[in-house]
C-alpha cells in the first residue's frame, strides 16, 4: 500500500505576545493512518488543534490538506474540507459504555 499524505503541517507556530505556545511542529498523516497527540498539561496540543482548524491564526508555518496549502482559509472554509475538532466531554453518552461511545461516534464521522 502506498502512503499518501493527507495533512500536512510544516514548521507551525503560535505566538501570543512573548510566549511561544506552538514552536516549530512538523508532521505528516497519510492515508488510512491513525495519527495521535500527546503531552502534558500546556504543552500547547489544544492551540495546535485550534491552528489546524482554523480557530487562531499561525504565526508562521505551512498546513496543507490533499497536497493543497490551507493554512490562509477561515474556520468554515476548513470544517467545508472535513476539518474538525471536538471538546472533551468526559460522558458523551453516559447510558453507554465507553466502547459503545466509540461505535457511536465512528459511525457518525463516517457516514457524514
Amino acid at each position: 500500500m502506498t502512503n499518501n499524505i493527507i495533512l500536512e503541517a510544516k514548521s507551525l507556530t503560535r505566538r501570543f505576545g512573548g510566549l511561544v505556545a506552538v514552536n516549530n511542529v512538523s508532521f505528516t498523516v497519510n492515508q488510512h493512518e491513525i495519527f495521535g497527540l500527546i503531552g502534558p498539561n500546556g504543552a500547547g496540543k489544544t492551540t495546535l488543534f485550534n491552528l489546524i482548524t482554523a480557530f487562531i491564526p499561525l504565526s508562521s508555518g505551512e498546513l496543507r490538506y490533499q497536497g493543497g496549502n490551507i493554512s490562509q482559509l477561515r474556520p468554515h472554509q476548513i470544517a467545508g474540507l472535513g476539518i474538525a475538532r471536538t471538546f472533551q466531554n468526559i460522558r458523551l453518552f453516559g447510558e453507554l459504555s465507553a466502547l459503545e461511545n466509540v461505535i457511536t461516534v465512528r459511525s457518525l464521522i463516517f457516514e457524514v
